[in-house]
């Protein structure tokens, strides 16, 4: 089709170098192969959009905040017309590609310089359609992974999305409380045991975090007043040793016991998740607004997607059931199976040696799955997710939960584990657990980190509103550390 503008008697340029050259060119401004050969016209109209689309791209870049654009791109409205759009765009972008080629007459060039001219702008156009299609794909494998974690309905009432709260999510709250569980799911073995039980409070304004570590072994567990598990167990989760002498009413059963007597509930099933939840909610004098239970070996899978994770091992961990396994001492990157056995391994040690473990492998995993290379590594992820999680935080959560999570990476990340000897799992001091927290959670919040020094021992931090707090902040520092700490 000719260009109404045209000049009478133009040609295209003379030469094979010119042709690919101003093919190139057409692919990173489009219409500069039509106003090189006389089509204005035409020319103009594709500079102009294109000029239109990349103000308008600077535009929002530069009047978004990235975290909240990342957010939107988890969307299931954006994701869908990415996955949609991308390849068509990408299509377009193809023919706009050979178009350019074809009016800059390749055919008046001699006959093996034509053929090197045809080869090198297929590849061209090959390779400009390539970034769109992945994006597509990208998009499609990321709305059936999330549609496919992010479905449960929710345990307990959490902060919700409404049209009328859209721009306050976190509904007035200051913090928001996740529930981090490892579960041991297994193909021999029935129900979930939590072995890695940690809540994750974090400052919605600053990202900062504070991380809370419970025990799998903490004993004589109280249940929130009134409810069912409280009724059965007015004195504390107490059930018969097994014969070896071991004990099954710990932490780590609780959602195994709740999901396993449903008539403790009227009948109703699967309340483990909620059961625990609330039981770790009043335990610590917080409410916890979600859970997220992590396969420990999807976990692995998952590490072995991101390239394994480099940590110390400051001495050799033994492993397996006639102790045949080793990780061995050493700093090193460490592939997923090995990575969980240096998380969870008891042999020739105890829970809370494996909780200093187990935060240490938090830590690494917060510092090195960067972009870069979740991206690079993109679908082999998304594969091991669909076996790694299950929650019950609301999909349309995650527009928040994003750029939450982009500030927690860049924010102060602290820990409490409530452990001997700081707390006897036998017999729990839970009025000093509540104390201990209430103070962390106090001196993570930023309002209140000017005031910590000054703030008397009555006062009630105002950074747990979003918290059932049950304990006055102590007049003792919590034994907060890094995250890191003791991590080489």
């Amino acid at each position: 089709m000719r260009d109404g503008s045209r000049r009478p008697g133009s040609r295209g340029p003379r030469g094979l170098g010119a042709v690919v050259g101003w093919t190139a060119l057409s692919a990173v401004a489009p219409g500069a192969a039509h106003l090189r050969t006389g089509w204005r016209r035409t020319g103009i109209v594709l500079l102009s959009i294109y000029a239109l689309l990349l103000l308008g791209a600077l535009w929002v870049l530069l009047t978004t905040d990235l975290g909240d654009l990342a957010g939107l791109l988890v969307t299931s409205s954006w994701l869908s017309a990415i996955t949609v759009g991308a390849p068509v765009l990408g299509l377009a972008w193809f023919a706009l590609i050979v178009h350019s080629f074809t009016v800059l007459r390749p055919g008046m060039l001699r006959g093996p310089s034509q053929a090197v001219a045809g080869a090198i702008a297929g590849l061209l156009a090959i390779a400009v359609v390539l970034p769109f299609v992945l994006a597509g794909q990208y998009a499609m494998v990321s709305q059936s992974a999330l549609d496919r974690i992010f479905s449960a309905p929710p345990a307990t009432p959490g902060p919700q999305v409404s049209s009328s709260a859209r721009s306050d999510p976190w509904e007035g709250r200051d913090r928001v409380n996740i529930l981090l569980l490892g579960g041991d799911a297994d193909t021999h073995r029935i129900g979930v045991r939590t072995d890695s039980i940690n809540l994750a409070s974090i400052d919605v304004r600053t990202g900062n975090t504070v991380l809370l570590g419970l025990p799998r072994n903490l004993e004589n567990i109280r249940f929130v007043p009134g409810s069912p598990m409280a009724r059965q167990f007015p004195d504390g989760f107490r059930l018969p040793a097994n014969p070896d002498g071991s004990r099954e009413d710990l932490l780590f059963s609780v959602w195994e016991y709740a999901d396993s007597h449903p008539e403790l509930f009227g009948g109703r099933k699967n309340q483990g998740a909620r059961t625990l939840m609330e039981t770790v909610g009043y335990t610590l004098g917080l409410r916890v607004d979600w859970y997220a239970l992590v396969n420990m070996w999807g976990l692995a899978r998952l590490i072995d997607a991101i390239g394994g994770l480099r940590l110390t091992v400051p001495h050799d961990v033994v492993f397996g059931k006639y102790n045949e396994g080793l990780v061995k001492a050493g700093t090193r990157r460490l592939g997923g199976a090995d990575t969980m056995w240096f998380a969870r391994s008891r042999t020739f040690s105890d829970d809370y040696t494996r909780m200093g473990r187990q935060r240490c492998v938090l830590s690494a995993l917060l510092q090195q799955a960067d972009p870069a290379t979740v991206l690079s590594r993109f679908n082999r992820i998304a594969l091991a997710t669909k076996e790694l999680l299950q929650t019950d935080i609301p999909r349309p959560m995650l527009e928040h939960l994003v750029p939450l999570a982009l500030k927690v990476k860049g924010a102060e990340v602290t820990s409490v584990q409530f452990v001997p000897p700081l707390i006897n799992t036998g017999y729990p001091d839970w009025s000093k657990i509540r104390s201990i927290t209430a103070k962390a959670v106090h001196t993570s919040s930023r309002e209140q980190l000017a005031a910590t020094a000054t703030a008397t021992p009555s006062a009630t931090p105002s950074a747990t509103r979003s918290t059932t707090t049950r304990a006055t902040k102590p007049t003792e520092p919590a034994p907060v550390k890094e995250i890191s700490e003791g991590c080489a």
